[in-house]
């Protein structure tokens, strides 16, 4: 693997620790199947993109896009919390709804940036490259993220919001709103989501319709592969789990597509997508057999 296409797969990878640990927060902590991801992700990177292209700032347009994916979890929330529909319908109701509504917002399929200022080219200094510098601003984004929601999840709302998905009954017992703290929650998540579709789209010089295909699948992978490399309780190492299975996650991508004697191509992504997440599947259980026979 060349240096730039190490870089590369460093630099994707991180922008989709930012999806893992919102699909984390959603999947894991809230006990909530949300696939909204799928249409979240790409709302990121369309409201961004429309923002920038029309010559408002990057940062500012990053926010606003982060707190667009944040108001369809939102909507996804109060499906399930108000109308009482099923939590994974719910979601899937918005993520088909999210579709129509990107298109909306875009006007046409795709909108290029390329030409236009973005977080990264205000960011990053004149002498250092592209293919390096990015991945370096998005370490200092993601390590930011991870330390606010360690912090955040061990206040008392952050707690609250742990316990509604570890024990909801007994939540509410404790005086817990928790179609309010499911609603947070799920905002939270989405935001995140939201905000690596912004970044995502400034990486690739522009936002596509089709972006947000798969989006819920690599989130999950990196979940799953991060907890079997740092399984732990913590938060604080679970966190730093999801961020490393993202990055682990995307090498083992990287090397796999471009491993000539597989002969593998980039549209057999999804293809290595689903063995690798069904190795981090079996890992776990064949540990725990091999356990049981030594015990035995």
């Amino acid at each position: 693997m060349s240096w730039f296409s190490f870089f590369g797969a460093l630099e994707i990878g991180l922008i989709f620790s930012l999806v893992a640990l919102g699909v984390f927060i959603s999947f894991r902590l809230l006990r909530f199947p949300d696939l909204t991801v799928d249409g979240s992700f790409p709302l990121g990177g369309a409201v961004g993109a429309v923002c920038i292209s029309s010559g408002m700032n990057p940062f500012l347009a990053t926010a606003l896009a982060a707190l667009a994916a944040a108001v369809a979890g939102i909507f996804t929330a109060l499906l399930n919390v108000r109308l009482k529909i099923m939590d994974l319908l719910a979601s899937i109701l918005m993520m088909i709804a999210l579709y129509s509504i990107n298109l909306r917002i875009m006007g046409r399929p795709n909108i290029p940036i390329i030409s236009e200022p973005t977080v990264f080219s205000v960011l990053q200094p004149d002498w250092l490259v592209d293919y390096i510098g990015r991945p370096l601003i998005m370490v200092v984004v993601v390590i930011l993220a991870k330390l606010v929601l360690d912090v955040y999840f061990s206040t008392q709302q952050g707690l609250a919001i742990r316990a509604t998905g570890s024990n909801p009954r007994m939540a509410r017992a404790q005086g817990v709103n928790t179609g309010a703290m499911i609603i947070l929650g799920m905002a939270i998540s989405n935001g995140l989501v939201g905000l690596a579709g912004a970044l995502f789209a400034q990486t690739q010089g522009g936002a596509d319709i089709s972006m947000g295909i798969g989006t819920i699948v690599i989130g999950l992978a990196a979940v799953i592969v991060g907890e079997s490399i740092l399984p732990s309780r913590k938060l604080f190492v679970l966190t730093l789990s999801v961020i490393l299975g993202a990055i682990v996650y995307r090498f083992f991508i990287a090397l796999a597509l471009e491993s000539d004697f597989i002969g593998l191509q980039a549209q057999d992504l999804n293809l290595v997508t689903a063995l690798l997440v069904t190795v981090a599947l079996v890992i776990p259980l064949l540990k725990q057999r091999l356990a049981r026979r030594r015990s035995a």
